[in-house]
């Protein structure tokens, strides 16, 4: 990265720079457990000589930290397919429910927010469809970062809600359905074999919502539709619509790179698509209660949680840990 002339290829650079990310996520842990057994071999010769006892509150200290981090390695471990160290594409669908869905989408779409935003992770909106009333009908973001993917595939599916609905005058309970799809940010260069001429639709549209006086005066927004599947890729963040397109591209290659993964695990296959009801009939992967009870289940673990607010401001780590743990026990 230090050598001349490195930068004069962006892409390839860029391409090289996320390599070495991936890979430091890899051996970065193992450097630094391996750093801290040479630390507690040493606070262990220092212990038997410390009539003070400084030496072996210092080594219980290091050894709650080391027992955390290996927790966090086997955890890493157990996302070790080729994609799962890969940044993400979270997309957000409301389903049956009206404007309580719409407003439910929106709802998901910030606890993912705050997720990353918790996590370091930068996060870039790539579309956007406001509801009628309020809300999202649906949205699309890219979360980047080291092993997004992999701790948000268990995400795939539809998420229920239960409340007191805020748009109903007579303060009835509600149901609201959301569907939540996740794709890997694998590499543009990723072998997909893409007919671009002939199976992909390329429409353009203005964009929506604010954005200053440029946005909606021009056809900057971009939407790529693989024929075949069906698989639909838009983008409209950029002023450019030579940008959109391009990352309208490299999110449509990511969503048929994982579909071809999935042509061998039936039942994620069966979550991901347009096709796939989002309601009443479905089996949601997580149930979201805030009246009469108030907790949030997964349908899948069994993991349940009393207070809802958390998980709806990020607080998602435990199911994301929960699912991993169980994908792994069931294969």
């Amino acid at each position: 990265m230090a050598g001349t002339g490195f930068w004069d290829n962006q892409d390839k650079a860029q391409s090289l720079v996320n390599e070495r990310r991936q890979l430091a996520a890899i051996t970065k842990p193992l450097s630094t457990l391996c750093a801290a057994a040479d630390d507690m071999s040493v606070l262990v010769e220092f212990a038997k000589d410390d009539d003070s006892g400084e030496s072996e509150r210092e080594l219980g200290q290091l050894l709650e930290q080391v027992q955390q981090q290996l927790a966090d390695l086997e955890l890493q471990e157990m996302m070790s397919a080729p994609e799962d160290v890969c940044g993400a594409y979270v997309t957000l669908q409301a389903g049956e429910g009206g404007t309580d869905a719409a407003d439910w989408a929106e709802m998901l779409l910030r606890m993912y927010l705050r997720w990353a935003e918790e996590h370091g992770f930068a996060v870039e909106e790539l579309d956007r469809s406001p509801g009628e009333e309020a809300g999202i009908r649906n949205a699309t973001i890219a979360i980047h970062g080291s092993y997004v993917f992999g701790y948000l595939k268990g995400e795939i599916g539809v998420h229920r809600l239960i409340r007191i609905s805020p748009f109903d005058s007579a303060a009835r309970r509600q149901t609201s359905f959301a569907a939540v799809d996740v794709t890997p940010e694998v590499d543009e260069n990723v072998e997909i074999d893409v007919d671009w001429e002939n199976d992909v639709r390329v429409d353009t549209f203005r964009a929506g919502g604010a954005g200053g006086q440029h946005v909606n005066k021009t056809d900057s927004a971009v939407r790529l539709t693989h024929i075949p599947t069906g698989v639909v890729a838009a983008c409209q963040n950029e002023r450019s619509q030579t940008k959109n397109k391009s990352a309208a591209k490299k999110m449509l290659i990511a969503k048929l790179y994982q579909i071809e993964r999935d042509k061998r695990e039936a039942e994620l296959a069966a979550k991901r698509g347009s096709k796939t009801k989002i309601g009443f009939g479905g089996e949601p992967v997580r149930h979201y209660v805030l009246n009469p009870d108030q907790f949030v289940k997964d349908a899948r673990t069994g993991i349940r949680v009393g207070n809802p607010q958390p998980v709806l401001d990020g607080k998602i780590d435990g199911f994301l840990e929960g699912y991993l743990r169980w994908k792994l026990g069931k294969n």
